[in-house]
């Protein structure tokens, strides 16, 4: 089964460069997954350009989380507009792919450092971050599927965000997350936001993908049987 993925195309800062990354794909995925902030400041306008330039070059169920830069309070048009995205927020999903049933869990993530706009206005951001945490767990644990997906914006551990200043990475992400992949086990996590980071790292065998744009200057294609410890090369 493949799988192709991106982030952060923060259009229109990105748009050109994401049209030709669509262009040469060389094969057609199987699953097209979008970690979030494909626009920026909520500009639903340029999430219409990238969706437009989607349809006709990817043919497969599509399946989105939001990000920090799809604001709340224009998610539900977003969803309404856009019906043949699947768009997770805090859900899962369950697809029959390639013949196989494929769980996913849609979320914006969680920081271990909450930004200081979020402190000042969403007064509870640490209980709805906890809540994401049991959540994931929860969902994870039900998941009586043949694959276990897992995409957020909000990078999920420390390990894909070298390349980034050290100390902004708690405001990138949670290592939080690191115990719940752990022991749930995933087979395959990705996600966005840090554009300086690694394009790839393990925690211990569940593979993390670091999918934004401007990290891999492509969209990220992963061949999802043959993701294992050791192998760099996944299509």
């Amino acid at each position: 089964m493949i799988i192709a993925a991106t982030s952060d195309v923060h259009s229109p800062r990105f748009f050109r460069e994401f049209l030709l990354a669509l262009e040469l794909m060389p094969t057609k995925p199987d699953l097209f997954l979008i970690a979030g902030d494909v626009v920026s400041r909520g500009d639903i306008k340029e999430y219409e350009k990238v969706y437009n330039a989607l349809f006709g070059r990817i043919t497969c169920p599509i399946v989105a989380c939001f990000g920090n830069q799809e604001y709340a309070q224009y998610r539900e048009e977003l969803k309404q507009k856009f019906r043949e995205i699947r768009f997770l927020d805090d859900q899962s999903i369950i697809l029959d792919v390639a013949g196989k049933s494929v769980g996913i869990f849609g979320t914006t993530g969680c920081l271990d450092t909450p930004t200081q706009w979020q402190r000042m206005n969403v007064p509870n951001i640490e209980q709805v971050y906890q809540s994401r945490y049991t959540l994931l767990d929860k969902q994870l644990m039900r998941m009586g599927t043949d694959y276990k997906i897992v995409i957020m914006h909000y990078a999920p551990t420390y390990k894909t965000l070298e390349g980034e200043n050290p100390r902004f990475f708690s405001t990138l992400g949670s290592q939080y997350f690191e115990n719940i992949l752990l022991q749930r086990k995933p087979n395959l996590v990705l996600h966005g936001h840090s554009h300086r980071g690694l394009k790839m790292a393990w925690v211990d065998t569940v593979p993390i993908f670091n999918v934004a744009f401007p990290v891999n200057r492509a969209i990220v294609l992963i061949d999802i049987d043959k993701v294992k410890p050791g192998i760099a090369k996944f299509v």
